[in-house]
């Protein structure tokens, strides 16, 4: 399925309420009843979470839904699919969404298998703890410790090759089975890009209850993902990209969904020149 175009001055009429506000999935939709399917994170609160009564929230929504109206469709169009990080590659190279907008950290090995658009977002790799637990205040102090992610991400990986080798590495399937386990004690960190870890830190059940080690121990460039090969749809969505930071409707997405936990973003990376 390829978006379709929008006229400048349908693309102009988008604001980021309307964004935020809108409903993924929901009904009606344009006159010719096209939909475009987006993958995010379901379980990320302030990236990419299902809420309960079937919304979507979050940074990465809001990108999403942006970069959809750019490329022609009303929120009512968007079809949004869980993209958990081990599924990623196969929902995009099956067909089964159309981009994916789900804190998708570009790297080379993933670069084998999908393109990427952006880079729309700087984060760093770091580590959560709990708040009383003054033994962890260096990456060093993670060895011997029970170190959580999630199965496909690489963070974990990260610190048991490069930092803590002795660190006992536990994977779930989400980050909130690694928080229930932090929470409970039988996991003594989490790992991934410091946004996510501030989003659920912000939640109201763990507020006062974790902190951030504050580690900054790598890079995470997140970049939309489409199928390898479709050049032209990631120029669309580059350009979609650069349109929401110049009109600052990037900021004010920053704004609503890290605001509350006191995280400081990096500024907007700089996005891809267009591919010929």
């Amino acid at each position: 399925m390829k978006p379709r175009k929008v006229s400048a001055a349908a693309a102009a009429a988008l604001t980021l309420a309307l964004a935020a506000t809108a409903c993924g999935s929901d009904g009606g939709g344009s006159d010719d009843g096209k939909k475009i399917t987006v993958g995010i994170k379901f379980d990320q609160p302030g990236v990419g979470l299902k809420t309960p009564d079937g919304d979507y929230e979050g940074f990465d929504v809001d990108v999403a839904r942006y970069v959809a109206r750019q490329l022609g469709y009303d929120p009512s169009d968007i079809v949004f699919k869980e993209a958990k990080s081990a599924d990623r590659e196969t929902l995009l190279q099956r067909g089964d969404v159309d981009f994916i907008a789900a804190s998708y950290s570009i790297n080379d090995e993933r670069r084998k298998k999908v393109d990427f658009a952006g880079p729309y977002f700087l984060a760093h790799q770091d580590v959560l703890v709990r708040a009383g637990d003054d033994s962890i205040r260096s990456p060093a102090d993670l060895n011997d410790r029970r170190l959580c992610s999630v199965t496909g991400s690489t963070s974990a990986q990260n610190v048991k090759t490069k930092l803590a080798p002795r660190a006992q590495l536990q994977e779930y399937g989400g980050y909130s089975e690694c928080l229930t386990g932090l929470e409970n004690g039988t996991i003594d960190a989490v790992t991934t890009d410091d946004a996510i870890l501030a989003g659920y830190a912000a939640q109201d059940q763990f507020k006062g209850r974790f902190r951030l080690g504050g580690f900054k121990l790598s890079d995470e460039l997140y970049g939309i993902g489409v199928k390898k090969g479709d050049t032209e749809l990631r120029n669309d969505i580059n350009a979609a990209l650069r349109k929401m930071v110049q009109e600052s409707a990037w900021k004010k997405a920053v704004e609503a969904n890290f605001g509350p936990a006191g995280y400081q973003s990096e500024p907007p990376p700089g996005i891809a020149a267009p591919v010929g």
